[in-house]
This record gives C-alpha cells, structure tokens and sequence, in this order.
C-alpha cells in the first residue's frame, strides 16, 4: 500500500469571526480566521465474532478531518493494537444525546480475536513536569505497554543540509496554520527529504497520531526509514509515540524537554532540536546524521 497523497486540512478546518483590530491607537472592525477545535468521542469495538464488546476510549479536542487517522494513531501508541491488519474499521457514528454531531463520535472496531488489555483501556495521561511522575518510571512504563524496540541497523544517516530544508518545506505546507497561526503540525519525510504526510490540528499529539495513523492504514508502520518534523516542542510524550511507531530520526523545531531526551537514549531514536535557521542541536543518537 502507498502512503495518501499530503495534503494539508482544507479551510474547513478554520471559521471567520468578527473581531476589533487595533494598530497604534487605531481600532477598526475586521474579520479573522480561527482554528477549529472540536471534541471527539473515541470508543472501541471488540472481542470474538459472535460477543462484541464496546468501551469509550477517550475525549479529545482536535480540529476536525483525518478524524479515522486520528484514531489508528491513538490505538497504536496507547499499544491497543500492533498491525494494520488489527483495525476492521473506523468510521463515525451517530451520537443520540447529539444528534446533530455526527462527525463529533466515531468508533473503531478491532478484528475479531484481537486480544485487548483491559488495563490499557484507560488512557494514562503524562502531565506537566509538576505532576510528580519519575522519570525512570515512565520509560518503563511505556517500555511495559508499547514494546518499542530500536530502529534497525540500516536505518538511514542524513546530511544536516537536509535536515536544515524541512522546516521551509512544512511550513510551505501548513495551509490551515497560515490562515489561522493557531494549529500545531507533524510532517513525515523520506530519508531523501521528500515530504510525504503533513496534518495540522490544534493539539501537537493529535497531529502526530494522524500522521502515524495514515501510515499505519497505508500498512507503512513502522517508520524506520522515514524522518517526523514537529512544528513545535518535543516532549516526553512525542518521543513515547515515536518510539512505538519506529521513527528513526525525530526532528523539532522547538526544544526538546529533559524526560523526552532520557526516553530517545533510551528508545534508540535521533531526536534534534531547534531546527530552524539553518542550525538544530543533536541530544541523541548522533550517527544517523553526516556533515
């Protein structure tokens, strides 16, 4: 299977409002453009043929479109499932309490005889870094959940003039974000610096779960071959769902965060940061890039 063609949300992703605009002691009326931001209600289907089970995932705001993608990325990271061959299908469902939201509700049914971990069906969120998690803890935890394993041996080394030309190149790609300037974006490239996939939402880690689920339904997971750029920082939770996904190189245009560092050491993965202005900082796994 191939990747789908990158195309970035359409303005639908955006709505206009009125606004007061003021420059020096100037007000006057005009209209702006706002990101979208929407709930979306996850369940899951599964169980054996004849005894279906159903169970609500979670809640999560995020832009609308990609919504199916949004959810094989999700399901892959939380460690729900492994495979494309895992998902019989995503597909949105009526809600009755809103019936007028249809496209707020969807569910994903898994392949009869998937075995689901009633444990991992309560999504454990990682906060800030006051909430007193450990560090250590947290790898294993993910380590426990995930089974990530390392890039393999031939994944590939990159010029650091490639890794200087992504940035221009996604953000020439972020449609949404110039509109509005309020949508975060995750766009996947070849080892040759070929963008591939781009997605916009208004969460970082739900434009990273569609990137991974477009992929994981064009059967293209694991990424071992490919390169992710984050339009923003890069956080533990980034790297916990890169890891999974067999990213090799992780690339951020923001800094990376201390627990993110640790975890890519750990998961085997490159992960640079402050990549823009033709400079970026190498914090792991340093081989995979050449002068």
């Amino acid at each position: 299977m191939t990747m789908p063609t990158p195309q970035p949300p359409s303005l639908a992703s955006a709505e206009r409002t009125t606004v007061q605009r003021v420059v020096g002691n100037t007000v006057t009326a005009a209209t702006d453009l706002l990101a979208v931001e929407a709930p979306l209600e996850i369940s899951l289907g599964y169980g054996s043929a004849d005894h279906r089970q159903t169970h609500t995932l979670a809640v999560t705001m995020r832009t609308p479109g990609h919504d199916a993608e949004l959810v094989a990325g999700f399901l892959l990271s939380e460690g729900l499932v492994q495979q494309t061959a895992d998902i019989e299908m995503i597909e949105h469902r009526a809600d009755p309490r809103r019936p007028k939201e249809r496209g707020n509700v969807i569910r994903a049914e898994l392949a009869p005889g998937v075995a689901v971990a009633l444990n991992r069906l309560e999504r454990h969120f990682y906060t800030t870094s006051s909430c007193g998690v450990c560090g250590k803890t947290s790898i294993e935890a993910v380590h426990a959940s995930s089974c990530p394993t390392p890039p393999p041996a031939d994944s590939p080394r990159v010029s650091a003039a490639l890794i200087h030309s992504l940035p221009e190149r996604q953000r020439a790609a972020q449609r949404v974000f110039e509109q509005t300037g309020g949508l975060h974006a995750t766009a996947l490239f070849s080892a040759a610096g070929e963008l591939l996939l781009l997605r916009e939402d208004v969460g970082r880690h739900n434009a990273f779960d569609k990137v991974v689920g477009a992929a994981l339904l064009a059967g293209q997971v694991p990424l071992s071959q490919h390169i992710v750029l984050l339009s923003g920082r890069a956080s533990f939770e980034l790297v916990q769902k890169a890891a999974v996904a067999g990213v090799a190189i992780l690339a951020a245009v923001g800094a990376p965060s201390s627990l993110a560092v640790e975890a890519a050491e750990e998961f085997g993965l490159t992960l640079l940061g402050f990549v823009r202005q033709e400079r970026f900082n190498i914090y792991t796994h340093a081989q995979r890039i050449t002068d």
